[in-house]
This record gives C-alpha cells, sequence and structure tokens, in this order.
C-alpha cells in the first residue's frame, strides 16, 4: 500500500454527502450545490471535489508492467452473444494455483481495480476482474456516466456474470475459486456465495448483505470488511449476523472504528485510511490461504 498521507479535513457531513451522491439518484449538479452550501460556496466546493473523487493517476501500487506478473484484457465468455470483457492476471512463474474473482465498485473496472487485482496475483492466485458493463458496452471514462449504466444491470445480468467469471477460472487454475468484492462488488460476491454452491471463499468490503432469506443457500465462508462510519451499510448487519448465526452459516465480520465506506480506496484522499486498508487486506489474504491454500 501507499505511505499515509495527513487526512483531509472534510467534515463527515460531506463525506456523507458524497457517499450519498455515488450511490444514490443525485445528480452531479444537485450535488455541487449541496456541497457548496456545507463548504461555503460554489469555489470552495469544486476545491474540495478532487479529495473526494478518486484520482487513478495514484492507482499504481504494483505497475501493469511488473515482471513477476503475466496480465492481459481478455474475453472470458459471453452473455446473450455479448462478449464479456476483464482483467486477467497471474503470476509469471505459472504453477496450478487457486483463482479469485475480483469485483469492482459500482464504476466499473477501473485503474484501481486492476491494481488491486496484480495485488491479488502477486499473493499466489490467477485474478479474473470482470467489467460488469460489458454487457451494456463496458466501463465508459466518465463515472457518472458509468453510474447511469449500473442502473440499467439486473440481478439475472450480474449472476450470469459472475457464474462465467467463476467457470472460466474453475478451467484456469486448481478448480478452487474464491471471489473479493468493494463496496457494489461487495454486495455481488455475496450473491455469488448464495447462488453458486461451487465459491470456496467470499470476501466483502462495505458490501451489502445477503438477505435473511437466502443465508441459508450459503455454502462458501465468509469474510466482511465494514467500516465504523458506513451507517448506509451497517443498518444491515444486525439482521444479517441474525441470520446468520441462526442457519449456523460460517463468518468473520470486521469493523473498523472511525473510517469511512471505501477506506481500501487508496485513490480517494478522503476516505482512503492506510491503518484499516493495511490490516483489511492482510487478513484478506490469510483467509484467502485458509480456504484456498
Amino acid at each position: 500500500m501507499k505511505p499515509q498521507s495527513r487526512q483531509p479535513a472534510l467534515s463527515q457531513e460531506v463525506i456523507n454527502l458524497y457517499d450519498q451522491y455515488t450511490h444514490q439518484p443525485l445528480s452531479r449538479r444537485d450535488f455541487v450545490e449541496r456541497l457548496a452550501r456545507l463548504v461555503g460556496g460554489v469555489a470552495a466546493a469544486y476545491a474540495v471535489l478532487p479529495l473526494l473523487e478518486n484520482n487513478y493517476a495514484q492507482a499504481e501500487v504494483i505497475a501493469a508492467g511488473d515482471s513477476r506478473l503475466k496480465a492481459e484484457d481478455v474475453q472470458f465468455g459471453s452473455r446473450a452473444g455479448v462478449p464479456l470483457a476483464g482483467y486477467l492476471v497471474r503470476p509469471a512463474a505459472g504453477g496450478v494455483l487457486p483463482a479469485v474473482v475480483l469485483i469492482h465498485e459500482n464504476r466499473g473496472l477501473n485503474p484501481h481495480i486492476r491494481d488491486v487485482a496484480r495485488r491479488l496475483a502477486l499473493a499466489g492466485y490467477w485474478v479474473l476482474a470482470p467489467d460488469y458493463l460489458s454487457p451494456l458496452g463496458g466501463t465508459p471514462a466518465d463515472e457518472d456516466q458509468a453510474r447511469e449504466l449500473f442502473a440499467k444491470l439486473d440481478g439475472a445480468m450480474t449472476a450470469d456474470v459472475s457464474l462465467v467469471a467463476m467457470r472460466y477460472l474453475q478451467a484456469k487454475g486448481n478448480g478452487k475459486v474464491g471471489a473479493v468484492g468493494f463496496c457494489w462488488g461487495g454486495g455481488q460476491v455475496g450473491q455469488m456465495a448464495v447462488q453458486f454452491p461451487a465459491l470456496r471463499a467470499a470476501v466483502i468490503y462495505y458490501g451489502s448483505h445477503p438477505a435473511a432469506a437466502e443465508v441459508g443457500r450459503i455454502q462458501a465462508p465468509l469474510l466482511l470488511h465494514h467500516a465504523g462510519l458506513d451507517e448506509r451499510i451497517n443498518a444491515g448487519i444486525p439482521a444479517f449476523e441474525a441470520a446468520m448465526k441462526a442457519a449456523g452459516k460460517p463468518y468473520t465480520l470486521y469493523l473498523y472504528p472511525g473510517v469511512n465506506h471505501a477506506f481500501n480506496n487508496d485513490t480517494n484522499a478522503a476516505r482512503y485510511n492506510q491503518d484499516a486498508a493495511n490490516l483489511a487486506w492482510q487478513r484478506t489474504l490469510d483467509f484467502l490461504q485458509r480456504q484456498l491454500g
């Protein structure tokens, strides 16, 4: 991970507004107007925007051309005749290895997720980061356009992409496949655990939980990382934990105090927290090693 930079002096109210903007139907114009009221004017709003928005110039913890890895853009299957695209990475040394489906946030397959894929591959895995917007033409460069496309995805479409990705990796590695997802992708990992008994491990970073009625179908052990300040997602924890315990399903849930949703995203100055990100990452690697070998 990157060295810790000084935490920006942004109020929790500002960060909560940005979370609302990125996860709910709020136009950019409305967001900027509300932000301006919070920070003291339009000029101040535009001054703090770079702290709130992802800066992908900072995305490379592991360089795209790192000689220890083999990385490529691939078509890993199709859905309804439309090719499915993704980013595939593995250790250059090869070998028969377990595999991980890496699922992006609600901005699509961006440089940050590609970098996370490389980090996972260095730990000894085949890693496929699917572009879940492939059925709709792929991830656009404009993040607001990407958000609009996510509203057009449905459960059947995303489940199909996940299943094709998992089967693709089962054929590539040693047959053992886990999944790791962030935010929107964390919710999709939860759905993979519900829908695909062959999944061997599921890691959810601050994503929505499977419904209580669904947890009885879960076979894979779950590891969940949640941010202490993430009221929107954390509201679902009590019902989820109660259902998991009642069903006798294996899971471990960590709550990281004083940090925000997306605390792992080191391209986001306002929400990234190095200590929580490093701890969660090590726990993730340890969990995958136990479950996948």
